[in-house]
């Protein structure tokens, strides 16, 4: 790899500079309430929502991971990059259930259509997930990304980034992180985007590469009975762990809820969905550029996971090599910022203010930022244990969404279609999920030990695709049968939170929350999406 040089670092610099600046704008303009430091004060515009939800799923570990995929025959994990469709789902049906309850949190939403226990499962059971999944392993991975790329030593790259974004996210809020987020988002693409282009141009044409890997590499469709990426089990499972992850977890949902009105977050998750389409070409491409180069003899690297960076540092010439960096740079910060606000969100309001409601709104906001302060410290001592993790159990990490995915998609999904589902449905299943998914991950990690002709054994053993599509099935028929062992909810309970129960007045406010145009354009995506499931098939 080719180290950075004085052009490079001052493009870097001013990437800083810019991003501090915006920082200090939007502080300096916040107000001291929970709907201001949480909310952004729900008066965002749809640019800067399409922009923050897309830059919150894009972090630094996403980007190398993906590129990764790419330059390592993985190319069903492609799905997960086509999930454009399933944004369009948070805009078009989630949206206005969450805009008409008020509400600023998934957990305090369930609440609202089942009950306080709900919430109370959710809320711990979220925070406990990001601290010890999403920030751990970002941080982890962004540190590593760090020192590769400037050239330190992990542990000053991992702080010196927590300590850099904990302090506009703590003194900012949301409406810091969702302005940031849209600098980063833009300096993301444009930078991905030119190293897409050149490293094309350097390969010789799209052809030439395809010529050079062979077409069947490009086929993101693996047989039924493919011990890996079966497709029917990776359709039902990527669309599962879709819906969690946009339409219910806090850490996108968030974003949407910032909105001035319904019309502009949908109009934001719009934008977000034609933004979700460029992953593939800006990130996956580029890992298979890599690979063809490697092949070539051109490029040499060890792992996968080092395709992105080194294709940069060597196709990329001097002052855009740092544009790039500063746009992984980015991506970093932009996960990091929107998981330590969505925590902050989650604790104060969920757990908080609902043991202390009368708690004034300006100490509400220093919880908030006390909160955040604990996240952040609590990122930094989990380094050392995530340095110390093998890259098995890393990877194993990303499988592990399959599991919490299917019982919180199921009740989410049913809470919204069936006005029957009640609190003790919801309240069963989250609990049910939560103890199966644990179940799973202790069974596949001790599954050497086990009988191989035993139940337990096939538990721990089945492919995790398949076994998060038949954990789905199985949310869902729980959910229903144990709701009817209790009276369904009253009228009052349920409505305008579920489709069967919706007034007319809210009705008619809905057909006026879009346009033709945006309908136009969320049928382009998914002819888009479509076209991508089509082109990617090895032929």
């Amino acid at each position: 790899m080719q180290t950075l040089d004085t052009f490079d670092w001052i493009a870097i610099s001013v990437y800083f500079a810019i991003l501090l600046g915006i920082a200090f704008w939007v502080i300096r303009k916040k107000e001291d309430n929970t709907e201001d430091y949480f909310l952004a004060g729900r008066n965002v515009g749809w640019f800067v929502v399409g922009a923050s939800i897309f830059a919150s799923n894009i972090g630094s570990e996403h980007v190398v991971g993906l590129a990764g995929a790419g330059a390592s025959n993985k190319l069903p994990m492609l799905i997960y990059e086509i999930h454009a469709w399933i944004v369009l789902i948070l805009g078009w049906v989630f949206l206005p259930f969450y805009a008409r309850s008020g509400v600023f949190t998934m957990p305090e939403f369930l609440e609202k259509r089942f009950d306080a226990r709900s919430r109370w499962v959710l809320s711990i059971f979220s925070i406990a997930a990001y601290v010890l999944t999403k920030i751990s392993v970002t941080i982890y991975a962004g540190g590593v990304v760090v020192s590769a790329l400037l050239g330190i030593d992990f542990w000053t790259g991992a702080i010196a980034t927590v300590i850099l974004t904990g302090i506009y996210t703590v003194l900012g809020g949301m409406r810091a992180v969702v302005y940031t987020e849209t600098l980063q988002a833009v300096l993301l693409v444009i930078g991905a985007g030119i190293l897409t282009y050149l490293g094309l141009e350097k390969v010789g044409g799209w052809s030439s590469m395809v010529e050079t890997v062979k077409p069947e590499y490009l086929n993101m469709w693996r047989p039924s009975d493919d011990p890996d990426f079966p497709w029917p089990s990776l359709v039902v499972s990527s669309t599962i762990v879709g819906i969690w992850y946009w339409c219910t977890d806090q850490y996108i949902v968030q974003r949407a809820l910032t909105a001035k009105n319904i019309k502009e977050g949908r109009r934001g998750t719009i934008f977000g969905a034609v933004m979700k389409l460029m992953p593939v070409f800006l990130f996956l491409i580029p890992g298979v550029i890599a690979l063809t180069l490697k092949m070539r003899g051109e490029l040499q690297w060890d792992s996968p996971d080092e395709a992105f960076p080194v294709l940069m540092s060597n196709v990329l010439p001097s002052g855009l090599r740092g544009l790039v960096a500063a746009g992984l740079l980015a991506a970093l910060m932009s996960s990091l910022a929107s998981v330590f606000n969505s925590v902050s969100t989650l604790f104060t309001v969920d757990i908080y203010k609902k043991l202390r409601p009368t708690t004034a709104e300006k100490k509400l906001v220093r919880t908030g930022q006390i909160a955040t302060v604990a996240v952040v410290i609590i990122g930094i001592i989990w380094i050392p244990i995530m340095a110390n993790i093998s890259g098995v159990l890393y990877e194993y990490l990303q499988s592990v969404q399959s599991y919490i995915a299917p019982p919180i998609t199921a009740v989410f999904l049913l809470g919204i279609f069936h006005k029957r589902i009640n609190g003790l449905g919801a309240y069963a299943t989250l609990i049910m999920g939560i103890v199966v998914a644990a179940l799973r991950i202790v069974l596949e990690l001790v599954r050497g030990s086990l009988d191989p002709d035993g139940i337990l054994f096939y538990l721990g053993d089945m492919n995790f695709l398949t076994f998060s599509a038949w954990f789905f099935l199985f949310c869902v028929l729980f959910a229903i049968g144990t709701s009817l062992l209790a009276p369904a909810p009253t009228i009052e309970k349920v409505e305008n939170l579920t489709y069967g129960t919706i007034t007319e007045e809210e009705k008619r406010k809905n057909k006026t929350s879009y346009t033709t145009s945006d309908i136009v354009i969320s049928i382009l995506v998914l002819a888009i999406v479509v076209g991508v499931m089509v082109f990617f098939n090895g032929k």
